[in-house]
């Protein structure tokens, strides 16, 4: 599989532009004197956290989270493989995700945030996948609803390759 087996879905420009205006509701919304702790949840979030917090005006600390579907187990059993080390304080946090497709990870990292003591819980995501989803979640923040495909780039992966690509892009269907 190369790059060139995949069409671009939101371009580079788009991506920019609208990172510049989430950053700046962000900024509107967060207004108090508190730090507004983001958190990333790795692998797929780190270009967007990342690009998302050098336009933030507010202050910001990062830290990170990651979850896994327990292999080989039903659906929606996840496994928290990594939590937070900041202490949030009674703070409000940004939960920075790539991609919302079931809504099963992005739950199960809220009730991490909670415990772990956030005051509040706001929701970011780059891509919402609205059609695959199973369970209701909170999304304050959504940079491009897009629909149920598969995508590459700008974090996304396959298999660990396509998360370099400036772009979002769904890989072609094999002819044949």
């Amino acid at each position: 599989m190369t790059e060139d087996r995949i069409d671009v879905l939101i371009s580079q420009a788009e991506i920019d532009t609208r990172l510049t205006e989430m950053a700046a509701e962000i900024d509107r919304d967060h207004t108090t004197s508190d730090t507004l702790i983001c958190v990333g949840v790795l692998k797929g979030s780190l270009f967007f956290l990342a690009d998302l917090v050098r336009r933030l005006r507010v202050p910001v600390e990062i830290d990170f989270a990651q979850v896994s579907s327990y292999r080989g187990s039903v659906r929606g059993r996840l496994e928290v493989k990594r939590r937070p080390e900041i202490d949030f304080g009674d703070r409000p946090v940004l939960l920075v995700e790539d991609i919302i497709d079931s809504g099963y990870s992005v739950a199960a990292v809220i009730d991490v945030l909670t415990e772990h003591g956030a005051r509040s819980v706001d929701v970011c995501t780059l891509l919402d996948k609205v059609p695959a989803r199973e369970i209701d979640v909170p999304i304050r923040y959504t940079g491009f609803e897009i629909a149920d495909a598969f995508v590459v780039g700008y974090g996304l992966d396959l298999a660990e390759r396509f998360r370099n690509l400036p772009y979002v892009g769904v890989i072609q269907e094999e002819e044949g």
